[in-house]
């Protein structure tokens, strides 16, 4: 399909990639032409598998298809007279060869049974499709080679490439392992993925400050190129996130999401990222800029229910 669309997307220069679209049978049509590659079948699968618990995914040989969908309701009131819904959705596919080429239509709103009522459709279709390229983008495997190449082609550090792709991915959701897992695995690390005994919401706080000595290290998030240390963590469904981080460290069990860290956070340290499954909360603010905390305990100071605790670097 990219190689058919090649000389017919009109296409401009665009600090990701070449972004494009054009008309065709009333669709709009977006090319995103990444200077990448996937090769490895289990390259793919990556893609495909990392990003189910935010998308609807499918794949089919060398293409992998991610759907979002959303809903529109034409009142509030689903009791009111009159009232309609309707179930709308965009799909983006990810097609490998000599490039990654990302691809996206936007169908006439009358696919979707004339709901006549929806409004600014493509403007709200195209949005979303942009969010999960971003997504794509920051969270898979693509992430690492996206930053192996900005750092090349621009001549940056590593720091620099991955400050890069998040400012070239504004619209990215965090989605927590959405890459392979590390092979490698030291005797200090466990992860249970046994029978969990899942707590019934929120444990309550404050967040035990010795818990370096009282919890078993398990294993680190990769949060777009920094390493983000965990203790307690167990399975894989998110039940029991235990505590995340050395320095900006929360206990994401008791953790409920209010997000007033992230606001009170002076310099950003925080983003949210999606943790379905869990029992307090389905999103948690990630430390994801941990290096750049300055130890102002803002967020330590406004959290509800003292989640947080700052240990200031030595």
């Amino acid at each position: 399909m990219s190689l058919l669309l090649k000389d017919r997307v009109w296409t401009m220069e665009a600090p990701t990639a070449k972004r494009g679209v054009y008309p065709l049978h009333g669709f709009k049509l977006g090319l995103y032409r990444l200077p990448i590659k996937l090769e490895d079948p289990l390259e793919i699968k990556s893609v495909h598998d990392g990003l189910k618990k935010a998308f609807e995914m499918d794949a089919y040989a060398d293409r992998i298809f991610a759907t979002y969908r959303w809903k529109e309701q034409n009142m509030k009131d689903p009791d009111a007279k009159g009232y309609e819904e309707v179930n709308l959705s965009v799909t983006v596919e990810i097609v490998s060869g000599e490039v990654v080429d990302i691809i996206y239509q936007i169908f006439p709103i009358e696919k979707f049974g004339d709901p006549n009522w929806v409004k600014d459709y493509r403007k709200k279709a195209d949005h979303f499709a942009k969010m999960v390229i971003d997504t794509i983008l920051r969270n898979t495997i693509l992430a690492d080679k996206m930053i192996s190449y900005l750092a090349k082609a621009e001549k940056i550090n590593q720091y620099e490439a991955i400050q890069r792709l998040e400012e070239l991915t504004p619209l990215a959701k965090i989605v927590l392992n959405a890459k392979p897992k590390a092979t490698e695995a030291t005797d200090e690390i466990v992860e249970d993925d046994g029978e969990i005994a899942i707590p019934d919401g929120a444990k309550p706080g404050p967040i035990d400050v010795a818990y370096k000595s009282k919890m078993k290290p398990s294993s680190p998030f990769d949060a777009n190129g920094y390493t983000v240390k965990t203790w307690g963590r167990k399975g894989a469904n998110n039940g029991i996130l235990g505590v995340w981080g050395e320095f900006v460290s929360v206990d994401y069990d008791i953790c409920i999401a209010d997000g007033g860290c992230i606001e009170a956070c002076p310099v950003g340290v925080y983003e949210w990222f999606d943790t379905p499954g869990n029992p307090a909360s389905g999103k948690k603010p990630l430390m994801s800029k941990e290096p750049d905390c300055i130890f102002c305990l803002a967020c330590e100071n406004v959290c509800p229910p003292k989640a947080i605790k700052i240990f200031e670097q030595k």
